[in-house]
């Protein structure tokens, strides 16, 4: 009798906690449905699409601007490097020992000034013998020309004699030149960096003692594209920029290269600036402002209102109350906008916001900034 209250009791308890199972399930079911009918109204409320009224889509709510024309700055922003006025590579012409160095790292030189000075007992003693040698044929010349005016001796026999005068003259001018060689001065006045050598160093033409920067000027070397060519002249003012600095600066074209280089279609110019104070330092690179031409009626429309594709650039303007497709042509680019040569008249309004989601014909309502 109690086993078979039993086996009843727990049929009875395991249908319930069954019913109740079920009946958790059902409810999660229907709050996950519901759930999701939620969100899809909610995102179509977000959207705030609409039916056409003549069924051809939804319409899409958009931001545009109406192109309006204006006068644009065209200043065209450029990298560029920043070069030494005059830079070169300090070394000896000549080979031996050094026997002095007369400038100190890191300080300012002036031009003819003696850098170092290598030894130069052997080439002296050398012009010693050449001069003792000129005098003598210089002695025998005039000898020989007298014994030529005598008639004692002949024409050619003179000649021998003023060759190996002349011969002998010239070794002197060589070793003198090379004796000069040996004191290496400053070509320019300028910064002069690290050496490499020591009193008493052999030194060889190939050895690098160090550099010399003039750097009161500097040199800023930067590339326009072949479009801009004609509009670049010498003495056009720009301004730039470096890394680590607020301070603009100014610059003055002075040359520009005469040919495209064919490889990247660009221009070479080269600028000028004074840099009395030596902030600027060469090898760093410089952000360039380079104004163009001033546009009169200008059109230019948001960056994000252009689209890239592969045979350009386009834009969407609306045209009764539906999304046209328009392919434009661009030139300068600012940080927020673009100005547009072709492909937008003044009036037409063009869309802003959600371009990425459009296609032609696609209905909008737009909301003019």
């Amino acid at each position: 009798m109690n086993l078979t209250y039993f086996i009843a009791t727990k049929s009875y308890f395991t249908t319930q906690i069954m019913k109740i199972k079920y009946l958790v399930y059902a409810m999660l079911l229907i709050g996950f449905i519901g759930f999701i009918g939620y969100r899809i109204s909610e995102n179509k409320s977000e959207g705030g699409d609409s039916k056409d009224p003549k069924g051809k889509g939804k319409t899409m709510n958009v931001t545009g601007i109406v192109a309006t024309p204006e006068t644009f700055d065209n200043n065209l922003s450029l990298s560029g490097s920043i070069e030494a006025n005059e830079q070169v590579e300090i070394r000896s012409e000549v080979s031996g020992i050094v026997e002095g160095i007369y400038f100190q790292e890191g300080s300012n030189v002036s031009k003819g000034q003696i850098l170092f000075k290598v030894n130069d007992i052997e080439l002296r003693a050398q012009l010693r013998q050449t001069t003792t040698r000129e005098g003598l044929a210089s002695e025998n010349e005039r000898r020989a020309k007298l014994l030529l005016q005598k008639e004692a001796i002949s024409q050619e026999e003179y000649d021998l004699a003023r060759a190996d005068l002349k011969s002998a003259q010239a070794q002197s001018q060589l070793i003198k030149a090379q004796i000069a060689k040996t004191a290496v001065r400053a070509p320019f006045s300028g910064r002069i960096g690290l050496r490499s050598i020591s009193p008493g160093t052999y030194i060889t033409p190939a050895i690098l003692v160090a550099k010399l920067v003039n750097t009161g000027k500097l040199k800023i070397t930067f590339s326009i594209p072949e479009k801009y060519a004609t509009q670049v002249k010498n003495n056009t003012s720009l301004s730039f920029k470096v890394a680590g600095s607020t301070e603009i600066f100014s610059a003055k074209v002075y040359a520009i290269e005469p040919e495209v280089e064919v490889a990247t279609r660009t221009l070479q110019v080269r600028a000028i600036a004074d840099n009395k104070n030596g902030i600027l330092l060469p090898g760093t690179f410089a952000d360039v402002e380079l104004p163009l031409d001033i546009i009169k009626d200008a059109i230019v429309v948001p960056t994000e209102a252009v689209i890239p594709v592969q045979k350009g650039k386009k834009v969407f303007i609306t045209s009764n109350g539906q999304a046209k497709e328009v392919m434009i042509e661009t030139a300068t680019r600012t940080a927020s906008s673009l100005l547009v040569l072709s492909g937008l008249k003044p009036g037409d309004t063009v869309i802003t916001s959600g371009v990425m989601s459009l296609k032609d014909e696609t209905p909008v309502k737009v909301k003019i900034k």
